[in-house]
């Protein structure tokens, strides 16, 4: 069964299912629908690279007819002038291709940025429609690394992988070319090694891809398992449980390293294998090229014939092997960085594709005016199909009546509210409010109608009035702090440093646990919600607090419907009804006078003589 809301996520990450790329022709499709609506930036940055892979190329050629110069018959004179002319046409050339590289650097940066900066919108806007199921069954670290490690990941193959990789395909085109241009059989010569290097680089291409899916998804297990035990970390002490955390996090920092020692080296041996192979080529091209200047010198090969090669074009063809080289090394190296942004990019899409919250609810009911008429009628739920947490249940609330779920722990209190705010659905039986089904209810419409408040508090970062502020945005400061004053919060927010205008970082950690739930209790009485949901919530305060609160929540039940979940049972004797739930069921119901003559479960649980367990 995941974990209920509220009682902690259970899921450390530690367990998360390993991901690789599946279809990595629609991962890529899917990111340049996003890079495509800066196309024009895109198209510059591309003319860019076509530029400056071309200003290589053609600089490296005008070597041939500079070093053949030197060997003509000519004036010495004139070949000083020549050498010059020639230095400055290749620096002219080198000048503009170092420009072009420039501006197409700045223009894929503007892109990516860009492109990261919808995707983390994009994706937090999706997490801001998802279920609660959602938050229960994934690790929040997991979710965390979705916007740090895999958009940081895809950040980098767009920043300069891909403009990489772009310019490495135009060289090696453009190289192929020159070489055929400069000797057809020296360049067959360097082209028999091609199909040997793209043989090894798409075998270990594909091993790196499988080992970088797993990098990602065991990264973000460790980072759940970090997050959760340092926003855990009262419990760890509390329970002397430091040791056991620092072997479970050694555990999964193990398998971490065990897979990226793996990943790592399988991406670590695609360079090295490709340099090695391409000094095979170079030696090989050096070699033959020598003997076909000698051969041409000595007359063996005449110099206009088919394969004839002078010393200037063996040294452009020498270069044009090393260029033919490097894109295929360059090529090699950067799909470790492709296959990782891929795998990054599958997980956040991941995300992105799971089914919104309310995806459902169009041509739904929008409540106008609620009276809070609440009615449970059959319901059969279960967090997972195979287990029955809730068993026909059936209650009723009329407007402005408070009934007070009792019962053990376990027994199903919190999950019938869950059920009403709808972060559930249920099985079977239906609930209403004033008598419209709510899952014909659009969930927007029907949570505004619905004050909750939790036992376990969140606060924040922002000032003591803007939390509190969190229950109804539009509120004024005076509707602020009387919401303040209902839930006993006003006095201790005055004398904080700086009143409402005190800054609360790090979960309102510099307040106690009830001054927290104080300013909880503020929010909900903020609210206009006609139906109010208290679950424990004076379980953080002591008694005198408590019974101050109790005075500012009656005034804040009067006239809402209100659900109470309280293990202390003083706090529900006024209650109109009062439910005993037991495995799922209602065993008991009656106000408080009523159960105490019936001397059942909520007799023992009231007078002590059977704890809760």
């Amino acid at each position: 069964m995941p974990p209920q809301p509220g009682m902690g996520n259970k899921n450390h990450g530690r367990f998360a299912k390993q991901q690789k790329p599946k279809n990595i022709r629609s991962s890529i499709k899917r990111l340049f629908t996003y890079v495509s609506r800066d196309k024009y930036l895109v198209v510059l940055a591309m003319i860019c690279v076509v530029i400056s892979a071309g200003a290589n190329l053609a600089a490296t050629y005008m070597i041939k007819p500079i070093i053949d110069n030197l060997g003509a018959d000519v004036p010495s004179s004139q070949k000083v002038i020549d050498l010059a002319f020639g230095l400055l046409r290749m620096a002219s050339i080198y000048l503009v291709g170092i420009l072009a590289a420039f501006i197409q650097a700045r223009a894929m940066i503007s892109v990516s940025q860009r492109t990261l900066k919808r995707l983390r919108e994009e994706l937090f806007s999706k997490l801001q429609e998802l279920s609660v199921r959602y938050y229960d069954t994934n690790a929040a670290g997991d979710i965390m690394s979705r916007f740090t490690n895999d958009v940081d990941n895809i950040g980098q193959m767009f920043d300069s992988t891909i403009l990489q990789m772009v310019s490495g395909m135009l060289s090696l085109v453009g190289s192929v070319v020159l070489m055929l241009v400069t000797n057809v059989p020296l360049a067959l010569v360097t082209l028999i090694l091609t199909p040997v290097m793209a043989f090894v680089s798409g075998s270990i291409a594909k091993h790196t891809r499988k080992y970088f899916g797993k990098q990602q998804a065991q990264l973000g297990a460790v980072n759940g398992y970090i997050e959760e035990t340092i926003s855990g970390q009262k419990v760890v002490k509390v329970f002397n449980h430091e040791l056991a955390a620092k072997e479970d996090f050694n555990k999964l920092n193990n398998e971490l390293r065990n897979i990226q020692v793996k990943a790592q080296f399988m991406g670590g041996i695609m360079g090295p294998s490709m340099n090695a192979l391409s000094q095979v080529s170079y030696t090989v091209t050096a070699f033959i090229g020598s003997l076909l200047v000698l051969m041409t010198r000595i007359g063996r090969i005449g110099a206009g014939s088919f394969g004839a090669l002078g010393v200037g074009g063996l040294v452009v063809f020498v270069n044009y092997s090393r260029q033919f080289s490097r894109p295929i090394n360059e090529i090699s190296n950067q799909i470790n960085v492709v296959m990782s942004a891929l795998a990054g990019a599958e997980r956040v899409f991941a995300v992105m594709d799971e089914k919104p919250e309310s995806e459902t609810d169009s041509n739904k009911v929008v409540l106008d005016k609620v009276h809070g008429d609440v009615v449970l009628e059959n319901v059969t739920f279960g967090y997972n199909p195979d287990k029955i947490i809730l068993k026909n249940i059936s209650m009723y609330a009329h407007p402005g009546q408070k009934i007070a779920l009792v019962g053990s722990t376990g027994a199903g209190k919190t999950t019938i509210t869950n059920l009403i705010t709808r972060f559930y659905d249920i099985n079977s039986g239906t609930i209403t409010v004033d008598g419209t089904d709510i899952r014909d209810i659009e969930r927007d419409s029907l949570r505004k109608n619905i004050a909750v408040v939790l036992q376990d508090t969140h606060l924040f970062t922002g000032t003591v009035m803007e939390n509190i502020r969190y229950g109804r945005l539009d509120a004024t400061d005076e509707e602020v702090m009387q919401a303040a004053r209902t839930s006993c919060a006003h006095s201790f927010i005055k004398n904080m440093p700086d009143g409402y205008n005190t800054v609360l970082t790090g979960d309102g950690a510099n307040l106690s646990q009830g001054q927290r739930q104080l300013l909880n209790i503020a929010r909900a009485a903020l609210s206009k919600a006609p139906i109010l949901i208290l679950d424990e919530a004076t379980s953080s305060v002591d008694t005198k607090t408590e019974q101050s609160i109790n005075r500012g929540m009656d005034a804040l039940m009067e006239k809402r419907t209100t659900f109470v979940i309280a293990h202390r049972l003083s706090t529900i004797r006024n209650a109109d009804a009062i439910m005993v739930l037991e495995d799922g069921e209602i065993i008991e119901r009656g106000t408080h006078d009523e159960l105490l003559k019936l001397k059942g479960r909520y007799f023992e649980l009231y007078t002590g003589i059977k704890e809760l367990e």
